[in-house]
């Protein structure tokens, strides 16, 4: 099956890295383009079937050319803003999912009538990147977080990562992880940090080893971004063809503001309201000098392609 763009035919956006990376704030931030649908996570192993048909069944699935055929006329629906109603009321279960419904319908509505560019806002996409690019034909943008901060992050929200999502995954074992079978394997289920520090290892590796092969991809961290949201979103607005306007800016401005909260509530992780400099450096008051030293450690030989030695201090 071909991909058929939108009426305005530009080519759809992917935002990706890892979950608590900042994809959530820098989707929607790119998505404050007024011709621009926001459409998040189908490749969530809980997304929502009106949204995207195909069954998910790992966290970070690994999509090539070679499993591609299961994926590919889905995406392509979502694409095209075809929503699946008569999936999705089989799903109901809830007054909560009845008014997610109500509003991924109208997300593809209007952008269906409206010609809307598709953003698809998706952590679990990154090590499909090369698939999105080349069957999908989507400008890619990759969050990179500080390791100190992602581990921070899983530890205060008490979430684990269970490696069979890796290990499960043949093909993605014989493409990249295969050399870290062992540590996965080992991993204890209660150890959240050594998880963490490992999954940003592991994502991170492969995100580095994407510069080469697709210089057109575009890495911000979300350091950079929290320091100077105004320019840092410029620049991406810019190079992504989006239109920088004056209600852009104020959305901007609006999620970053030093009066919003320097941390998020446990029951907010998908807000976008934080006051981006404050947060920067929570996580060295919630890892211990033992944790980051240890984080430390598991990242090294990556961490140093994306941070220096004073980003630690």
């Amino acid at each position: 099956m071909s991909l058929t763009f939108s009426a305005n035919n530009l080519a759809p956006i992917l935002v990706t890295g890892s979950h608590r990376s900042g994809t959530t704030w820098v989707g929607k931030m790119l998505a404050a383009d007024a011709d621009t649908a926001y459409i998040s996570e189908p490749l969530n192993v809980l997304h929502r079937p009106g949204v995207y048909r195909a069954p998910v069944e790992y966290w970070y699935t690994y999509i090539t050319d070679e499993n591609g055929a299961q994926y590919l006329p889905a995406f392509n629906e979502l694409l095209n803003f075809q929503y699946h109603t008569a999936r999705e009321v089989l799903s109901l279960r809830s007054f909560k999912d009845f008014l997610r419904m109500g509003r991924d319908f109208h997300t593809f509505f209007v952008g269906s009538m409206q010609g809307q560019r598709v953003l698809i806002k998706d952590p679990f996409a990154v090590f499909s990147t090369p698939w999105f690019e080349k069957q999908l034909h989507c400008r890619v943008v990759i969050t990179v977080r500080h390791p100190g901060g992602f581990v921070s992050s899983l530890k205060r929200l008490g979430w684990n990562f269970d490696f069979a999502n890796f290990l499960n995954q043949p093909l993605f074992m014989r493409d990249h992880l295969e050399g870290d079978r062992a540590a996965m394997e080992s991993m204890p289920k209660e150890d959240i940090v050594g998880q963490a520090a490992l999954l940003w290892k592991i994502i991170y590796r492969f995100v580095h080893a994407t510069r080469s092969s697709h210089p057109q991809f575009h890495i911000a961290r979300h350091e950079d971004l929290s320091l100077d949201p105004i320019g840092g979103y410029q620049t991406l607005y810019k190079s992504l063809g989006l239109d920088f306007t004056e209600r852009v800016k104020d959305i901007i401005q609006n999620s970053s503001s030093s009066e919003n909260p320097a941390k998020l509530a446990k029951n907010k992780t998908h807000s976008v309201k934080l006051d981006s400099r404050a947060n920067l450096d929570n996580w060295k008051n919630i890892l211990s000098p033992e944790e980051i030293t240890r984080v430390r450690k598991i990242t090294e030989g990556i961490s140093e392609s994306f941070y220096f030695e004073e980003d630690w201090k």
